[in-house]
């Protein structure tokens, strides 16, 4: 069982929690009273039924990357760090075909439209919404037959899916984007500092729908076990996108002994690399360790025949997804980022 223990610190605006989770006891600051006041909430998709769940993922200092005697490590993996990140929400699960289809594919559009509705007299966040860029068609069944219902959404693009946060923000009145590096993997970790979020890979199958037990599939959302955090998923199934630009010597540039502020390698107008995490259902067991990283490939969509290839969809990329977070406050470099992608 987790428990959560909450002391008032010495200065007014600040409580040291500790979380006991079934990995041991850990610490983070509370920071503000605003920040005790986060909880998990439900987010409606103004205009349709669909609905998803967002958990309060508390801010705090951890080591990110690998140690040099995990196994299966990678060099990208370090050198570990300190890192200090503030509060933020993040889904619970994977941003599902449910939910991505309306932006996709004009959907909720398509309903107003059916519904006869006045597009010239909405709310302006819908007007606002509404004029956001959609992707083109596919070339292809964009489910590759994996499954739709209830499933991960996969073979987007990075810009793509910035663009549906940027969709989801604007129709929402609320800041969501993709996590970044840091953050994806503060979440993932849940306060373990051991290869996986749970453990070892012997529990692998109790949390993640990988490469031996997946069925050569992705699997529906939140059938496996969570992290301490109630996250499902942040192991196999999808590969998550972040933020960040992949870099492989990133790590190596942040100084030594003092905690890095919310780091990020900010993307730019390069289609590629950006960071994937997680692993997916078509991995193996070390890819899906909590240092892992991965960058995306021109590979990607090495089957799509259009010139110049679509900046919308990847054809050879069914291992890749995404979830959303939503900052408490967001930090200064991240205010209105939006894809910089245009062509090929």
């Amino acid at each position: 069982m987790n428990r959560l223990f909450v002391w008032s610190g010495l200065f007014l605006s600040t409580s040291v929690v500790l979380w006991a989770g079934s990995h041991g006891v850990y610490a983070f600051l509370a920071g503000s009273a605003a920040t005790q006041k986060m909880a998990a909430y439900v987010e409606t998709i103004p205009g349709t039924d669909v609905k998803f769940e967002l958990l309060p993922i508390p801010g705090g200092t951890f080591t990110m990357g690998s140690p040099a005697n995990e196994p299966n490590r990678r060099e990208d993996e370090g050198p570990q760090h300190e890192v200090t990140l503030k509060p933020f929400w993040m889904g619970k699960t994977e941003v599902t075909w449910d939910a991505y289809d309306l932006f996709a594919f004009s959907q909720d559009i398509r309903k107003k439209q059916q519904q006869k509705l006045d597009l010239a007299k909405q709310a302006e966040t819908e007007m606002a919404a509404d004029a956001v860029t959609r992707p083109t068609p596919p070339y292809a069944d964009q489910t590759f037959g994996l499954g739709h219902d209830g499933q991960p959404a996969l073979c987007m693009t990075w810009h793509a899916a910035m663009e549906y946060c940027r969709w989801l923000s604007t129709k929402t009145g609320k800041t969501y984007r993709l996590p970044t590096e840091a953050e994806w993997e503060y979440a993932c970790r849940s306060g373990s500092k051991t290869a996986y979020s749970f453990g070892d890979a012997s529990q692998l199958k109790d949390y993640a729908w990988y490469a031996q037990n997946s069925d050569g599939k992705p699997q529906k959302i939140g059938t496996k076990k969570p992290n301490d955090w109630g996250l499902h998923d942040m192991h196999g199934n999808v590969a998550e996108w972040c933020v960040d630009h992949y870099e492989q010597g990133f790590y190596g540039t942040f100084k030594p002994g003092t905690p890095a502020l919310f780091p990020v390698l900010l993307p730019t107008d390069r289609r590629y690399p950006h960071v994937a995490r997680g692993g997916s259902w078509d991995d193996d067991a070390p890819l899906l360790r909590s240092a892992t990283r991965r960058g995306s490939e021109e590979d990607w969509s090495m089957l799509d025949p259009q010139q110049p290839k679509s900046i919308w969809w990847h054809t050879n990329a069914t291992l890749v997804g995404f979830r959303v977070v939503r900052p408490l406050e967001e930090q200064d470099n991240l205010k209105g980022l939006r894809s910089k992608v245009i062509k090929n």
